[in-house]
């Protein structure tokens, strides 16, 4: 994604979920005459509307986005995947003179995306006995592995994404390097990169979360994962891991009740939450924006510069 001083900026907007970053993407992209970039990991998936808060067409102010509802649920995706799509789209919008805003929840998918990040390879003969493992043992089980082998990785990953947390073992035994030295380093593939964060206080955020997630069971997220379950829901080894799916799915059978749902996914965004802020908190390179600052547009034009 070469940068000249004639092509737009990248422009990434981060922060913890129900932070305010999806009102900040389309004030942005109106501003710059850009179009917005997800960079979530699951609303790519059609049909995850109301799980994934996507924002419905009719609210996108007429601003094209990119990179939602292009898989079937059944459909892997993985972070080098998502690299190369999100890298191309861009860089047709930059070609084209427009100016890309990503923006999404998933923190290690931006990182992948505006940093120098090459993946280490796969071996199918570990990778196979790691699933059979995580199969036969459970994903806890795998994932205290990995928090005695590499805490960094273990503090990122989730304890319920046995993908993830195969993947992360995978490369230690076959790097002999600890997951986390594979992540990216902190050099913009592009210079012409601007990183705005949105903060906010704990107690609001949880807050924000807590009332999010309920509004998102009323408004019918056991109706879509009863769909999604017939379109092939839990045999999708990406989309079946997001939050609040997870639990619904319990709830659909008979597993647990909605209040149960409501809790547990509540917790598991809370924690989703302290997860991303860990991967930006160290990074020098993001200007921060009070979610609740009413000059937090222009700030971020100014930084874009």
């Amino acid at each position: 994604m070469p940068g000249t001083s004639t092509t737009p900026p990248i422009v990434a907007i981060v922060g913890p979920t129900a932070s305010g970053k999806t009102s900040l993407s389309l004030d942005l992209a109106e501003a710059l005459g850009g179009e917005v970039v997800n960079t979530d990991a699951m609303q790519v998936y059609r049909g995850m509307d109301i799980g994934t808060a996507k924002l419905p067409l009719a609210e996108r102010r007429g601003i094209p986005h990119h990179l939602l509802d292009t898989l079937d649920v059944r459909d892997p995706a993985t972070v080098a995947e998502f690299q190369g799509w999100a890298r191309a789209a861009i860089g047709s919008l930059r070609e084209r003179g427009v100016t890309p805003v990503l923006v999404g929840g998933s923190a290690l998918y931006t990182r992948a995306i505006l940093d120098r990040f090459e993946f280490p390879g796969t071996d199918p003969a570990v990778r196979g006995r790691l699933e059979a493992e995580l199969a036969e043992v459970g994903s806890p089980a795998l994932h205290a592995r990995l928090r005695e082998l590499d805490p960094v990785a273990a503090e990122r990953i989730e304890v319920e994404n046995g993908r993830r947390v195969v993947r992360a073992l995978e490369v230690i035994e076959i790097t002999g390097a600890p997951f986390s030295a594979n992540l990216p380093v902190q050099e913009y593939v592009d210079p012409h990169t601007v990183q705005l964060g949105v903060a906010i206080d704990r107690e609001v955020l949880d807050e924000r979360i807590a009332v999010r997630v309920r509004q998102m069971f009323d408004d019918g997220l056991l109706d879509e994962v009863e769909r999604l379950l017939g379109e092939g829901l839990a045999e999708g080894r990406t989309a079946a891991l997001a939050i609040g799916y997870r639990q619904a799915i319990a709830v659909l059978a008979g597993e647990m009740s909605v209040e149960d749902a409501i809790e547990r996914t509540t917790v598991a965004t809370r924690q989703f939450a302290r997860r991303q802020l860990a991967w930006w908190r160290n990074d020098p390179r993001i200007t921060w924006l009070r979610h609740d600052d009413p000059d937090r547009v222009a700030k971020a034009l100014s930084a874009i510069g």
